[in-house]
């Protein structure tokens, strides 16, 4: 029997002994039956849980699930994967995961050794051996280096390990020569588990922004405040280096070691989109004066500033999404004349920029396609605005995802036999298995004087790069191609999509199709080889069983996803044309997406089924709730989805400048249109659903999840499934095991429900 919890305390309606109500200035709180599931840990809670895992379980663990899962942990355990690395001195630093090491190595070898077929790793940590040694299921969150002194190699670092995958991390001091822990007894540092950041300031100073004993915490459950903690003593009486107030977001100090420009900086984060960037200097704090959705970032003697609307300053208006330079100490000193390096337009967008020791490396956007550009900031573009001399990268295909990032640039420069001016190039498509190069930028032989500019105003750069490493094709990639599409949302908006389907696809309704969309938070969702998906989803058939008996009917899937607003597919205001009020856009969006898919003859609403989690997961929600026509099944993942209590649970209040305060009556009138928790109604035919989760989530939390399962359930709607991992984190999974079982539960559901 289904337990439905009719029996427990709930969370009574507007009334005068309800504090949560209008009377006290909030807005009411509708009747929650469901609220004692809020318990993540609590005895009962978890017995439901298991209840619901197990009759999950008994529906899609079959015979096709196990070779299912097996295929999907095939592609993540592959020892030909490539092993992305980081460079730290003379060393090329890797994390690995595989069958052998599901939790993972820390791992390291030579330039020369890595471009060999087979490198020679020293592994410095072994996850799985300490994780049995200290009887704890550790899982790997990275590392950070204290900078050496000139001459010496890099040996000391501050490794992040997490209990259960969730955000918060113990830090523990690692001696890489001795490839082992710096023992606290003889001063080691060893931080207790908390959310928050750590910075080296010297070889015996963290900077720890911490919630760990008894430090404040904000509402959004993060760091409120920052110490300068030195080796020896505790968190609890390390002196207080900074703090923000209660209802911003989180505190973060760091430090720049970069040598000739040290600075410690601190950031008081007032929500996701707004903060205040500050400079030590003379004892005292300094603002860097930028309104406070303006992001800022300092290299060297740079500042480069890129502003999330419109920014006026001095008379001159700079858009959302430019970049701008400005050097550090003039700009400090009040000459305020920024250089203008990017300006966006109505296809091109700014994703990421790198600096390497000579040159700027921008990753843009044009139409979802890359495309990069190198700027150089010791030849003047000639501009008017004085932006610096650009050059297009050559290693852009259409429709395909390269980002470019330095190597290590704080390494001499090519000249003098250094990497400093060498970058990562890593590629990939939906058809594309990933492949990583690594170039050298250089100035050309031109004059500055004599520069010859092409129409798109590029010269002076001379870039070389090569393949290093190649991934395997993990299915038969050949026989899809990939299209770019544009469906019409609701108020005249384009909106493209990226569909990966067989070639020569019949244009009949019938094909099984996976639509994927995430809209929010400025994420960009990108062209990405992913051998789990050819797997799982192109490469799956229809049976004759699932087409009536007639095998000349047998199709593949199709796989699509699509680029709402709210992501940050074109900057700035994409995302913000979906925040808040307008937040019915993303959805819009991506029921034109679907709309366009039935118009066309890929699939039907029969044949359709979304996919998507955490924000992705409140999106497909409300595919569940107002667009059931649409779609035959939904997948819904750590997903947020009563937006009621959002801000309550977990680090729900972090998210307020996204969505809104549903305890502000007025917001709570729009944000109530795309709460699923609160939109299921009696007498609707919904799509089958799948929501899944983790306990151990600490960002998003499991109870929403949980609570939206439970009242479906209780309303007696058919084919609802739940499932939540007991540990994983955000991510659902804390190893390659855990992954594919995820992966494949959600993959057989889909075509369980669109392929029968």
């Amino acid at each position: 029997m289904t337990t439905t919890a009719a029996d427990h305390a709930s969370v009574p309606g507007p009334g005068p002994d309800n504090p949560g109500t209008a009377a006290s200035g909030k807005a009411p709180e509708p009747v929650d039956e469901n609220v004692w599931l809020e318990d993540i840990y609590g005895e009962e809670q978890l017995a439901w849980v298991r209840e619901q895992n197990s009759r999950t379980e008994d529906l899609l663990e079959d015979a096709g699930y196990a070779g299912l899962e097996a295929g999907i942990l095939e592609v993540l355990d592959s020892t030909d994967r490539i092993a992305m690395v980081g460079k730290r001195g003379d060393w090329y630093y890797n994390f690995w995961r595989d069958q052998q090491n599901p939790k993972g190595l820390w791992r390291r070898t030579t330039w020369e050794s890595y471009c060999t077929d087979s490198p020679e790793w020293d592994v410095l940590l072994d996850v799985d051996e300490l994780s049995r040694a200290e009887g704890e299921e550790w899982v790997f969150h990275g590392a950070t280096f204290l900078r050496p002194a000139a001459g010496e190699p890099y040996r000391l670092a501050l490794l992040a390990l997490s209990p259960d995958g969730g955000d918060a991390n113990r830090y523990r001091e690692f001696d890489v020569e001795a490839r082992a822990f710096v023992d606290p007894a003889a001063g080691g540092f060893d931080l207790p588990t908390a959310k928050g950041n750590v910075s080296w300031l010297d070889a015996d100073t963290l900077l720890v922004a911490s919630t760990a004993e008894g430090l404040p915490r904000t509402a959004s459950s993060y760091a409120r405040t920052a110490v300068t903690l030195k080796r020896g003593d505790s968190l609890a009486t390390a002196p207080r280096l900074f703090e923000v107030p209660e209802d911003h977001m989180m505190a973060v100090a760091a430090h720049d070691s970069t040598p000739g420009f040290e600075r410690t900086f601190a950031v008081d984060y007032i929500d996701f989109f707004n903060r205040t960037s500050f400079v030590l200097r003379d004892g005292g704090w300094e603002a860097i004066d930028v309104p406070t959705d303006v992001n800022v970032s300092a290299h060297r003697e740079w500042l480069l500033f890129r502003p999330q609307q419109d920014w006026t300053l001095d008379g001159t208006t700079y858009p959302a999404g430019a970049l701008l330079a400005a050097n550090f100490e003039d700009y400090l000193a009040g000459r305020r004349e920024p250089i203008v390096l990017f300006t966006p337009d109505a296809h091109t967008s700014l994703q990421s920029w790198s600096w390497t020791r000579s040159f700027l490396l921008l990753n843009l956007l044009k139409d979802v396609s890359s495309e990069i550009r190198v700027l150089d900031p010791s030849r003047p573009s000639g501009n008017a605005d004085g932006g610096w001399t650009a050059t297009l990268l050559d290693a852009c295909p259409p429709l395909h995802d390269v980002n470019a990032y330095a190597v290590d640039d704080e390494d001499e420069g090519p000249a003098d036999g250094g990497a400093g001016d060498d970058f990562w190039l890593v590629a990939t498509g939906f058809t594309t298995p990933t492949t990583l190069m690594r170039g050298t930028l250089e100035h050309d032989n031109l004059e500055h004087d004599n520069l010859e500019h092409d129409a798109a105003g590029t010269s002076g750069v001379v870039s070389r790069h090569a393949t290093v490493k190649a991934s395997p094709s993990f299915f038969a990639d050949a026989e899809y191609e990939v299209e770019q599409h544009f469906a019409v949302s609701d108020d005249g908006t384009r909106v493209p999509y990226f569909q990966v389907a067989p070639r020569g696809l019949a244009l009949d309704g019938q094909n099984p199709t996976q639509l994927s969309g995430y809209g929010g938070f400025e994420v960009s969702r990108t062209p990405a080889y992913s051998g789990t998906v050819g797997r799982a989803w192109l490469e799956r058939r229809t049976t004759p069983a699932e087409t009536d008996g007639d095998a000349s009917h047998s199709r593949g899937g199709v796989y699509v996803v699509a680029n709402i607003r709210g992501g940050g597919e074109y900057g700035p205001a994409w995302h913000r044309a979906a925040l808040k009020e307008n937040r019915h856009r993303a959805y819009e969006d991506f029921a034109a997406v679907a709309r366009d898919l039935i118009s066309r003859g890929v699939t039907s609403p029969r044949r359709l089924g979304c996919v998507g989690g955490s924000n992705g997961g409140l999106l497909v929600g409300n595919m569940l709730t107002r667009y059931p026509e649409l779609f035959r099944a939904v997948s819904c993942g750590v997903p947020l989805l009563d937006m009621r209590r959002y801000t309550r649970l977990s680090a729900g209040h972090s998210w307020i400048a996204e969505y809104g305060d549903p305890d502000v009556p007025e917001q709570w009138e729009y944000i109530k249109t795309f709460s699923p928790y609160h939109l299921l109604k009696d007498a609707v035919e919904y799509p089958e659903t799948f929501i899944w989760t983790a306990t151990s989530d600490d960002r998003v939390g499991p109870v929403q999840a949980r609570k939206m399962a439970a009242r479906m359930l209780a309303m007696g709607i058919p084919n609802v499934w739940f499932h939540e991992a007991l540990e994983g984190g955000h991510a659902g999974a804390s190893d390659n095991r855990q992954a594919a079982a995820l992966q494949a539960r959600s993959q057989h559901f889909l075509w369980k429900a669109l392929a029968g």
